[in-house]
């Protein structure tokens, strides 16, 4: 779901390629590569790339949400359609120099009721390492509540599911 969002304190747009340089920024955070993984994203190119390889999938939707006053974006909000899970998938990351302010939280509510109001699913869930505290307590505020653990690639995640009709 590509579209424009507006809340509070954020604007909330679909990612670009012109959003390489964030991109490069934020997949290289220690909070990303400690609980998402090493894209292997290295200079503005290996960004570009990466953002082309998202926007050419259908099944993929990553908005860039940037604060009001700057402008400047800050974090991403990712609806997914993974082929290896019944329902959709939202997600969040967020440069560190903003988390712990309410940014990811106010746009990942915000997305996740225009997804509600879309009817988009029956249920959405949210995917996290077990030890990724601050990702759980983001999604239970959001409404998710805990189904069961997974494993994936000799690592075992937590899914996490809300219904919304």
């Amino acid at each position: 779901m590509y579209q424009q969002l507006e809340t509070d304190r954020l604007f909330i747009r679909p990612i670009t390629t012109a959003d390489s340089p964030f991109i490069l920024k934020l997949v290289n955070t220690p909070g990303w590569l400690q609980f998402i993984g090493d894209r292997h994203i290295h200079n503005s190119h290996d960004a570009e790339k990466y953002i082309q390889k998202i926007l050419d999938n259908p099944n993929f939707f990553y908005s860039v949400f940037e604060t009001k006053a700057t402008q400047q974006p800050i974090g991403i909000v990712t609806f997914l359609y993974r082929d290896n899970q019944e329902f959709p998938d939202i997600g969040f990351a967020l440069l560190p120099q903003f988390e712990k302010q309410g940014y990811a939280l106010e746009a990942s509510q915000k997305y996740l009721d225009e997804l509600v109001q879309q009817k988009v699913s029956p249920t959405i869930i949210g995917i996290t390492l077990p030890e990724n505290k601050s990702s759980i307590q983001l999604l239970e505020r959001l409404g998710l509540k805990f189904q069961r653990y997974v494993d994936k690639d000799n690592e075992r995640l937590a899914v996490y599911a809300i219904n919304i009709q």
